[in-house]
């Protein structure tokens, strides 16, 4: 192998997969990143066996085909130092690689590229198209509430389901739960769910930018593969059975309190300074036209805040984790927020006003 490119036609692609790679593996070529020459093209491959992403570059003059892996933080790390606007010049010479830019010269150990690991080839079983921005926004809109190292594994990771012309995410930790779903503009005729793992997810939202080019989704029997022009991921798919979320989904809700988003989301933030640092409590007392948020914590500090709500109704106590409550008013883009609430055992649900693409469910805590 033996190319000259510019470092940042290297270093964009370089970027995109090292998400992928786990700097600390017990098998040493996970750390690698592949480097792949065929028709013109460099391709590079990052996987950690659970996920796989593939960038490419086209090269601007034609060069035999060949492949190497090379150590990718490393790699990456000398790109990034080099100045802009320089060329780098790979060559390949038995076990390994020097790479050169301007008076910089770099030696890297080379493993095999056959014993690269490549995620197996597969047919998808359902295909369709969003925008990038539509699928970043799912994503968005559910990310937060998926668990980290739970026991029951498959909550960590968000269900991606597609009903015939309807895409929905969900996300649960088992204290609260998000969906948001979006209308396809062509039905795909099948209705499956499936469960992308948070690592998975999180490079998702790393790799998309917010803009309306269209990618290809599709669904195979034991991964998931989003195709994009600059970048092709494949994920495996957490095995094991959703939790039915409709079952939590608060019904006979009377109490309906509507309030501007950006001054609860506020007063929320400024009273959580006070609250228990580990249990993260804070207590609604809800009236007609007001309602008073206050914490204290083991310090017997305490912190009380009151805002104006469109609310006519029952006095209500009622007390939440304010983290996750705070996690939701980030996420909703509204002006407005709506809360509709039962009583002071029931899970709220949290809308943005005039937004019916997402809702969020948020268990009680007892204070």
């Amino acid at each position: 192998m033996q190319i000259t490119i510019s470092r940042e036609q290297f270093l964009k692609p370089l970027t995109q997969v090292s998400g992928a790679i786990e700097r600390k593996h017990t098998l040493p070529i996970l750390s690698n990143v592949l480097l792949e020459i065929k028709d013109g093209t460099l391709a590079m491959t990052g996987t950690d066996l659970e996920i796989e992403l593939v960038a490419a570059v086209q090269l601007d003059e034609p060069i035999s085909d060949a492949k190497i892996t090379l150590p990718a933080k490393k790699l990456l790390d000398i790109c990034k130092s080099l100045p802009d606007g320089s060329d780098i010049k790979l060559a390949s010479q038995e076990h390994q690689l020097l790479l050169t830019s301007g008076k910089s010269r770099f030696s890297l150990t080379t493993l095999a590229a056959e014993d690269f690991p490549n995620l197996e080839q597969w047919d998808g079983e359902v295909e369709f198209q969003l925008t990038r921005l539509e699928l970043r926004k799912l994503l968005e809109s559910t990310h937060f509430s998926m668990a980290n190292q739970d026991v029951r594994y498959y909550l960590n990771g968000m269900s991606f389901e597609v009903d015939n012309s309807e895409i929905k995410t969900v996300a649960t930790d088992g204290h609260r739960l998000a969906i948001a779903h979006k209308k396809l503009s062509e039905s795909v005729e099948m209705q499956r769910q499936l469960i992308i793992p948070r690592k998975g997810v999180q490079e998702i939202m790393r790799l998309l930018p917010a803009d309306d080019e269209l990618l290809s989704i599709q669904f195979g029997a034991n991964h998931v593969r989003i195709v994009d022009s600059e970048f092709t991921f494949t994920s495996k798919l957490v095995d094991g059975r959703f939790p039915d979320y409709r079952r939590v989904l608060p019904r006979g809700g009377d109490k309906l309190v509507t309030a501007n988003r950006e001054w609860l989301r506020s007063a929320f933030q400024r009273v959580s300074i006070l609250s228990n640092e580990k249990f993260r409590g804070v207590r609604l007392n809800l009236s007609s036209g007001l309602l008073k948020i206050s914490a204290n914590n083991p310090e017997q500090e305490q912190a009380e805040e009151v805002v104006e709500v469109g609310y006519q109704g029952d006095d209500l106590e009622i007390g939440f984790n304010v983290s996750y409550v705070l996690d939701v008013l980030n996420t909703i883009k509204t002006e407005d927020v709506q809360f509709t609430l039962a009583d002071s055992n029931s899970s709220a649900l949290i809308e943005g006003a005039g937004d019916d693409e997402a809702m969020y469910v948020v268990m009680p805590m007892r204070l």
